[in-house]
């Protein structure tokens, strides 16, 4: 049950290899380092690869699986971390990544057409995507050079504010709608990602942020990693009002694993059954359509069910929605096929 093969909207296996301080090739990648993402549990599970994201840990030290793991909560975040502070660490992350296409661990794709060689050819395929614009300059010269250097996402704001935007916290129950959205800087960050090509990703934007790319934009509106707040009321969901603007633009939103987004309580609990999964695709396939669903597992940032626990584990998540009715071209459009759909109509002819 390795076919089709999963193209993912997000992963935070570059934070795992940073923060352990570790090679990137045999020992961390290559080998078994313990992370739910590495080329044999790759091979087992038929994970072709997807959105490897850069982001700067948040300063403030919070132990989230406990905290959210209550009734109710609302995690503290840090201020705005300076770009000085987060250029250095977002650099070594895009290093890291590098360093694993230097050892043949995987291709950094620059076009779709690159995806496509990659799924055919049984090479993981790497996005390198921005998850929070703390280390862009004002004058976006990083920008460029990571641009340059394979950059093709970017998330303005991770949950913490940037000098672009404004993010949502991790609150449950609570809404999208917390507070101000984009600054004129986000503004600008937004018309330049839109002139080069690279897309904007409006997973961690607050409801005010994701309305003003909304107006901005002239690409499709995606969502990397994000749920159905109609189902589970925490703030990182989308509200069927933005399923309908990203429909209406013909984005999508890739399914986040994070069972904290699933549970119906809002609890950071592995023993969650893949039903909750299920419950929110027929949720975005419904609101949004079926061309424009697809999978942002969040692997290695987050706690997934334990029935998948690692990509070795996606077999089970195909069984189950075969079991559930979803029939083979809508499978391989799940699995990949709405990614290269809304890639081809954001990055055209690159």
């Amino acid at each position: 049950m390795t076919d089709p093969l999963i193209f993912d909207g997000h992963n935070d296996l570059l934070l795992r290899l940073h923060n352990r301080d570790v090679s990137p090739g045999k020992d961390g990648f290559q080998g078994d380092g313990g992370q739910q993402i590495d080329l044999t549990k790759a091979r087992h599970g038929g994970f072709g690869g997807g959105f490897f994201a850069i982001y700067v840990p948040d300063v403030v030290s919070i132990d989230m699986r406990d905290e959210m793991s209550s009734d109710s909560y609302d995690l503290p975040l840090s201020q705005e971390i300076s770009w000085s502070e987060a250029a250095p660490v977002a650099l070594s992350q895009a290093a890291i990544l590098y360093q694993l296409e230097r050892d043949g661990a995987l291709k950094i794709c620059r076009s779709t057409n690159d995806i496509r060689s990659c799924l055919a050819n049984g090479v993981m395929a790497a996005v390198l995507h921005m998850e929070g614009a703390e280390a862009i300059d004002p004058d976006f010269h990083v920008l460029e050079v990571l641009y340059q250097a394979g950059l093709r996402s970017l998330g303005p704001v991770w949950s913490r504010p940037t000098r672009f935007g404004h993010g949502v916290p991790f609150r449950f129950p609570g809404s999208p709608d917390t507070g101000p959205g984009l600054t004129a800087d986000g503004k600008r960050l937004v018309q330049r990602c839109n002139q080069l090509g690279v897309m904007i990703d409006l997973s961690h934007l607050n409801e005010a942020g994701f309305w003003d790319v909304a107006e901005l934009s002239d690409a499709p509106l995606v969502a990397t990693h994000s749920n159905a707040h109609a189902l589970t009321p925490h703030s990182r969901n989308l509200t069927d009002r933005q399923l309908h603007a990203i429909r209406d633009s013909d984005g999508m939103v890739g399914l986040n694993f994070a069972v904290a987004f699933l549970r119906e309580d809002g609890r950071m609990d592995a023993d969650t059954p893949l039903d909750r999964m299920l419950r929110h695709i027929d949720h975005l396939i419904t609101q949004l359509g079926e061309d424009r669903v697809g999978f942002g597992s969040d692997f290695d940032g987050a706690t997934v069910p334990k029935d998948i626990e690692t990509v070795a584990g996606l077999p089970a998540l195909r069984t189950a929605l075969r079991q559930h009715g979803i029939n083979d071209d809508l499978l391989k459009k799940l699995c990949h096929g709405n990614w290269l759909r809304v890639l081809d109509a954001t990055w055209g002819d690159l």
